[in-house]
């Protein structure tokens, strides 16, 4: 009876031991299944905050030279007109050295000029100031304020080229333009009618309702709705503007007395200025593709024809040349084949 006991217990044990390793070796497989999913993810946010900070490299240039210059300042040459300065030698820096292309420049100067536009009345209305004496200040807005909304366009075509980015289901122009319009305009005329932003996020979200913008990361490809991509860009735009007011760059009336956090608020209009953003850089890049998409040998034929045109030109002025001789000049080589075969003749 004791031998049977012994036995009986040992088989138990057996069965809780198999069953013990059963159980670690489930704890395993999910350890194992977690932390590979878990590298992804790490291999994943590494990878896109990498493309991310090289497409935000304007911006964070303009933040790290907003700090540097309130702790360093140079005599004789104002805070904002060093700003302006360091500004154009980076833009000029970014072409030279290929992170920007000279399409991509064109792109950053149109919104320069449409910032710089919006600064100057939005100054001018009492919505913000800048509070330094500078040279290169025009009706209280320095020079330098329009690469704060070029650096915004500069992160759109480079996250576009870095990220691989397309777009699904994009509406047509004439429903994106007219909105592009509309939202700027209202930037503008809400001081002086009803502001009708709130009309102009439902039309967004009906006109954009079905697009997504896809984008590719360590070779996967990923896609967002495209609204809620226009969102997040304006609400990380809404945390640099906090970042930015910090450090002096302009200041809203409430801060007067003491920086304090912008309103939120304020991430409405980052996403409505970002729609507009946006909307500029898709339709010129689609411009661009049905440009470089027409017929090679259409471009081919101009080229001949300017060829051919050049070379007309060309034989003109030689026939010119050997009709026209001045007295004393040395004869032509038509003039001498003539001469030699009238010798031969006689």
């Amino acid at each position: 009876m004791d031998q049977l006991r012994t036995k009986s217990d040992c088989h138990r044990r057996g069965v809780a031991i198999s069953g013990n390793r059963g159980n670690i070796k489930e704890v395993f497989s999910i350890f194992s299944f977690l932390s590979g999913k878990i590298k992804r993810w790490v291999y994943f946010l590494l990878h896109f905050g990498y493309q991310e900070a090289l497409s935000c490299l304007f911006a964070v240039f303009i933040f790290a030279i907003l700090g540097l210059s309130r702790l360093v300042a140079i005599p004789g040459l104002p805070r904002y007109d060093l700003l302006l300065l360091l500004c154009l030698l980076f833009q000029y820096a970014m072409v030279r050295s290929g992170l920007e292309t000279r399409d991509e420049l064109k792109v950053i100067s149109v919104f320069h000029l449409l910032g710089l536009t919006l600064e100057l009345f939005k100054v001018h209305m009492g919505s913000w100031s800048y509070p330094e004496a500078a040279y290169t200040k025009w009706f209280g807005v320095p020079l330098y304020s329009g690469f704060m909304y070029a650096s915004v366009a500069s992160y759109l075509c480079q996250a576009w080229r870095r990220l691989h980015v397309s777009l699904e289901r994009w509406p047509d122009y004439r429903l994106t333009v007219p909105l592009a319009i509309g939202i700027y305009l209202n930037f503008f005329t809400h001081h002086y009618i009803w502001d009708v932003r709130w009309l102009l996020t439902l039309a967004i979200f009906l006109i954009f309702w079905r697009a997504k913008v896809h984008f590719r990361v360590a070779g996967s490809d990923y896609h967002l709705p495209l609204a809620l991509s226009y969102l997040l860009i304006g609400f990380f735009i809404w945390i640099a503007e906090n970042i930015a007011t910090l450090l002096g760059a302009w200041r809203y009336p409430n801060q007067d007395q003491g920086w304090q956090l912008v309103h939120v608020s304020k991430i409405s209009s980052w996403f409505l200025l970002v729609i507009v953003s946006f909307i500029i850089v898709a339709q010129l890049k689609r411009l661009k593709s049905e440009l470089l998409s027409r017929p090679a040998d259409h471009a081919e034929l101009q080229q001949t024809e300017q060829t051919a045109s050049h070379q007309d030109k060309e034989g003109n002025k030689k026939s010119v040349m050997q009709v026209v001789n001045k007295p004393g000049d040395k004869r032509t080589e038509t003039g001498a084949n003539r001469q030699d075969s009238g010798k031969q003749t006689e």
